[in-house]
């Protein structure tokens, strides 16, 4: 099993993660590492001083120290810049690029073992990034997006049905852009069709404002962007691999031909357990599915052209 998780960037994602995988006791040492003199130490000291009213017991270290992350068998990327209000996540690609670069290449260095979890925007970009970069197998190079989008998905699907989310599943695929494809054919609630409980103009305005979920808060919050259920979701993901849990969850992977495309990272269901990426959920799509794939399928082309990799 995987008893260590390193989390590059002790930002607001990176911090909201290492809370999460406490709180949730994924791991027995969690390391958080930053370039920043003194800013991963204090974070992980705030929360390891949480652990007495909480009641864990992971041991957390904050560091400039690379060699932390040392035996780390998953290692998630939150190092970059966020977005402003006005701003794309590809307005981010050149300035985010040099960073993953560099973190990835440290990483290899210290957990040439691990599995990388890329939460830097604009992920599908920067997962590429990683993954030449590092030089890894294409199951230990994973973005998250597909769990995070789902997530806004499931819950504004769940505010317009007046139900608890935990009884919703829905699935968004493709990019984490304005491309992604939230599915309504096989959105439901405790198994009923969303599509027989909505009507259709609702149910268009909710993948709307799943699309644009990001963005939404980016304009409340003006400095900064989402960075609690990123947070969460790059953990749900590590948890699965540390714990060996076979999750289904989408993510962004390298493909090789599955869904009729290959060579690109794009969204998909996955199953997520101790080697990383175990397995690609592949399934029918309709025509109106696969056009709009397709479609998410260009874009990342397009920012993959830009890293210049």
């Amino acid at each position: 099993m995987r008893q260590k998780l390193g989390i590059v960037g002790a930002g607001a994602v990176g911090t909201a993660a290492a809370h999460w995988a406490a709180a949730k006791g994924i791991a027995q040492e969690i390391v958080l590492v930053d370039i920043v003199p003194g800013l991963a130490k204090g974070k992980a000291l705030d929360i390891a001083q949480s652990a007495p009213v909480y009641g864990f017991s992971t041991r957390l270290a904050g560091t400039e120290d690379w060699a932390a992350l040392e035996g780390a068998g998953v290692v998630i990327i939150t190092a970059g810049r966020p977005r402003k209000p006005g701003m794309s996540r590809d307005d981010l690609l050149q300035v985010n690029l040099e960073i993953v670069k560099s973190c990835v290449e440290k990483i290899v260095k210290y957990a040439p073992e691990a599995c990388l979890i890329v939460v830097t925007n604009p992920i599908d970009a920067m997962v590429y990034t990683a993954f030449r970069v590092s030089g890894f197998p294409r199951e230990r190079v994973i973005g998250m997006a597909g769990v995070l989008d789902s997530a806004r998905y499931r819950y504004f699907l769940a505010e317009a049905l007046g139900v608890s989310p935990k009884d919703v599943q829905a699935l968004v695929m493709g990019i984490h852009g304005d491309h992604m494809l939230p599915l309504v054919r096989l959105a439901n609630v405790a198994g009923i069709p969303v599509k027989d409980l909505l009507p259709a103009e609702k149910l268009a305005e909710i993948v709307d404002r799943t699309r644009k979920g990001g963005a939404e808060i980016v304009s409340y919050l003006k400095t900064g962007s989402a960075f609690t259920t990123p947070g969460l979701a790059a953990v749900e993901m590590a948890e699965s691999i540390m714990r060996d849990q076979k999750r289904v969850l989408t993510c962004s992977v390298w493909l090789t031909g599955e869904f009729g495309f290959k060579d690109v990272f794009i969204g998909v269901p996955v199953v997520l357990g101790a080697g990383g990426v175990e397995r690609i959920l592949e399934f029918p799509l309709t025509e109106d599915e696969k056009e709009a794939l397709s479609l998410s399928v260009e874009a990342v082309r397009r920012q993959i052209e830009k890293t210049g990799l």
